[in-house]
């Protein structure tokens, strides 16, 4: 597809590289480039790596120790007052072992017994069958397209928050569609919400990875009703790549909940690791000139991608994400059924994350990541256009 004009290091990170380092797009499919797990191929920042050096030297190896927690809250807290504004007290940011965990939780004690989830989709997919085992319902409501931008369905979300709803799993920014949402937007879910009495578990993982011209909110901090009936999780493991260490923050923003969560115990916070929380509070303090070089390659993935899709495969859909380093296409005029995924696992060796498993308003697309070597994107999108081309 032509040569870049400037050799970035991620640029030298091959596959043979990356399967001796033994992530699940890498090792789960032998043979396949993964593009299924939302995890990124850029190493750690040099930060975090020295961090965790430090800690295992100082054997850092008991249970949950109160230092850490600490020192994990105050970066936490800083770094979200000096990213969005938001002033939250480090007590009011509790570890927990990833978000999924902080999910769980939600559902089980902060929320109705019995009441149904509500979940916009396309939806990451676990937000989908959490809320199954813990025998509730779960209510999808479509996002819609407005003049070629995906937006929430506020109609569609009132009838489904009135149909006597608990909670609604708000993911911002939004896995897959990778929308950045506006205070406006944000507003206007809020009080529907408020409305028909639902909390809101708040996924704000993927914030620090949002692209020029978008800005991240923090959903709890757009009204003080929002405040009221939110709890946020977030982590440094999508945008600093600590997935594998198991630590996410759970930030209360009302009394009532921090109530709850003293009356939970050691029962909620126990599953974080000790090298996660120093990962993360040298992540938030230290790791930011990292971030910014890896949300630079990544602006000129996402870039990348509009051209190849452009050039190699016609009759596929795909708009650059303003967050997330998550691409959504599109490949229902492609005439491949539900699950095109298959199609290209089968005849490109090239696997994504089916649509259709993000909810049925993703049925014929397919999640990639664009979190990978730019001449690995490129081979991505040459293998799909030789399958489709050979059909």
């Amino acid at each position: 597809m032509g040569a870049v004009s400037t050799v970035h290091d991620f640029d030298l990170i091959t596959v043979a590289d990356l399967r001796k380092r033994g992530g699940l797009n890498w090792s789960l499919y032998p043979g396949a480039l993964g593009s299924f797990v939302a995890e990124m191929d850029y190493g750690c920042a040099s930060e975090i790596i020295e961090a965790l050096h430090a800690g295992m030297d100082d054997l850092r190896f008991g249970y949950l120790p109160p230092v850490l927690v600490g020192e994990m809250a105050q970066a936490c807290a800083g770094w979200l007052a000096e990213s969005y504004g938001w002033q939250v007290t480090a007590a009011d940011i509790r570890p927990v072992a990833d978000v999924i965990a902080g999910l769980q939780i939600a559902i089980e004690s902060f929320s109705r017994p019995g009441s149904a989830i509500v979940v916009p989709t396309p939806a990451y997919k676990h937000f989908l069958d959490v809320p199954l085992r813990s025998g509730r319902k779960v209510v999808e409501v479509p996002m819609v397209l407005v003049e070629d931008r995906w937006e929430f369905d506020l109609d569609a979300l009132d009838q489904a928050c009135a149909a006597g709803a608990g909670l609604m799993i708000l993911c911002s920014p939004y896995n897959p569609l990778g929308r950045v949402f506006s205070n406006a937007e944000l507003r206007a879910v809020s009080e529907v919400v408020e409305r028909h009495g639902l909390r809101v578990f708040a996924d704000e993982i993927h914030c620090p990875v949002v692209f020029n011209g978008a800005t991240h909110i923090p959903y709890a901090t757009v009204s003080p009703a929002a405040s009221a009936h939110t709890i946020t999780a977030l982590s440094a493991s999508k945008a600093w790549n600590l997935a594998g260490l198991k630590c996410a923050q759970v930030v209360l923003s009302n009394d009532a909940d921090r109530e709850t969560w003293t009356g939970l115990g050691m029962a909620a916070e126990i599953g974080t690791s000790n090298p996660g929380l120093i990962a993360h509070a040298a992540a938030y303090r230290r790791a930011g000139p990292w971030l910014h070089d890896v949300l630079g390659y990544l602006d000129r993935n996402r870039i990348r991608l509009s051209e190849l899709v452009a050039q190699l495969l016609p009759g596929v859909v795909y708009r650059p994400p303003e967050g997330t380093y998550l691409a959504w296409l599109d490949c229902t005029a492609l005439d491949l059924g539900d699950r095109p995924g298959s199609f290209f696992a089968d005849h490109a060796r090239v696997v994504f994350t089916e649509g259709v498993d993000c909810g049925d308003a993703g049925r014929g697309c397919v999640r990639l990541n664009l979190a990978t070597p730019q001449p690995i994107l490129d081979e991505i999108v040459d293998r799909m256009a030789k399958a489709l081309a050979q059909r």
